[in-house]
């Protein structure tokens, strides 16, 4: 009797990030209503209370005039490599325009609203700017490791980023579209090989702790080479008849047959790797985990939005178990084809296909990015 065909387990914690929501948006607007309403609750008189938030708001700007200040004393150094010899540049950058008229405005009504106190204005100037100058010398208005893994995210900054972009553009968007037309050709030359055509696509592996093997067959013994595809050739940045192939395997599953497709590895991976075992890099193997997690989902937006690639891949995102499993990885990859496979089955059959519980879906994951303001030293322990 066969045994229950292998499932990826349950995982108790999603495992490929979502982008960030407008969460943190919304509470900032719900603790300000809250904090509102405290005020009118409390019935401090009005005058006094509206000289205080005001002198508080006006100290706020004076911190981001003063802290503008000491970035400009270093780019004045910079005028030319970096703001095109202009000083109005550096300025803009260190002082953003669209706070110059609330700062006046705020720092007027600071003025008139402390004459009442008794106290000179000149000495809370003075107190105000001194205790935004210690906050600055202290480092404390420097952002969370939150608040610069989104800004990160949301201007395309990220290592990941970049790499999967490349992965796309100098590789993927190449040779997918070639893919069904090379599948088939072998099909008709191998009929019985690859008669599932939802296995007629690129399996591309994606292992988060960047382990890449270059012969699939001492990744995991059930997985072995049969031959390659169709080659294709292309003049590419001035290289002459660059050639770009697939390599065709079998994987042996627990019953003992074989399945085959066209797989490989994300390749970027291995620049990942590298990155955290160079000490120019300063990459730490938390970095490294989180930066192959976002080039997985990067990854899977592009493509997504690629119609010339559509139905050619299928991302095959894993996490080594702790504890070492000999066949891991071509279980893995069976489960993908029978996934295939019986979608094929279900749209012959007029159904639509029904995603199981534990295929990865990228968007049930969080994601924050470990960032350290001066580089942290590599590991040692192999990683």
């Amino acid at each position: 009797m066969s045994r229950e065909p292998w499932r990826p387990r349950q995982r108790s914690a999603p495992l490929i990030p979502q982008p960030r929501g407008g969460r943190a948006r919304r509470a900032v607007y719900l603790l300000l209503a809250l904090c509102a309403g405290a005020l009118l609750l409390a019935g401090q008189p009005l005058v006094p209370t509206a000289r205080s938030l005001t002198f508080h708001f006006a100290t706020l700007q004076i911190g981001a005039l003063l802290k503008g200040t000491c970035y400009l004393a270093e780019e004045i150094f910079h005028l030319d490599s970096r703001h095109h010899g202009s000083f109005w540049r550096a300025l803009s950058t260190c002082f953003p325009l669209r706070w110059h008229g609330a700062m006046l405005l705020v720092c007027g009504s600071a003025y008139v609203a402390l004459l009442g106190d008794g106290q000179p204005l000149g000495l809370h100037l003075i107190l105000a700017s001194l205790c935004q100058l210690l906050i600055l010398a202290l480092g404390l208005q420097k952002p969370s490791a939150v608040e610069v893994s989104e800004m990160s995210e949301r201007s395309k900054q990220n290592v990941a980023h970049g790499l999967a972009w490349s992965y796309y553009v100098g590789y993927l968007k190449i040779v997918l579209p070639r893919m069904k037309k090379s599948m088939e050709e072998f099909s008709r030359a191998n009929p019985n090989l690859v008669a599932c055509r939802k296995t007629w696509k690129l399996h591309i592996l994606v292992p988060l702790n960047c382990d890449v093997y270059d012969e699939l067959e001492k990744a995991d013994s059930n997985i072995q080479y049969v031959t390659d595809l169709t080659e294709t050739t292309l003049a590419r940045a001035g290289t002459k008849k660059r050639v770009y192939k697939h390599s065709l395997y079998a994987i042996r599953d627990e019953e003992n047959q074989l399945w085959h497709c066209a797989v490989e590895y994300a390749t970027p991976l291995q620049s990942l790797y590298a990155m955290s075992q160079d000490e120019c890099a300063a990459f730490s193997r938390e970095e490294r985990l989180e930066q192959a997690k976002l080039f997985y989902r990067t990854l899977e937006e592009i493509l997504k939005g690629s119609k010339e690639c559509a139905d050619t891949y299928r991302l095959i995102a894993y996490e080594e178990p702790e504890e070492a499993e000999r066949h891991f990885l071509s279980r893995e990859i069976v489960w993908h084809l029978r996934q295939e496979h019986h979608e094929e089955i279900s749209v012959l059959e007029g159904s639509h296909p029904h995603t199981p519980s534990t295929a990865l879906d990228s968007a049930e994951l969080n994601l924050q990015i470990s960032v350290s303001d001066l580089p942290q030293p590599l590991r040692t322990d192999g990683f």
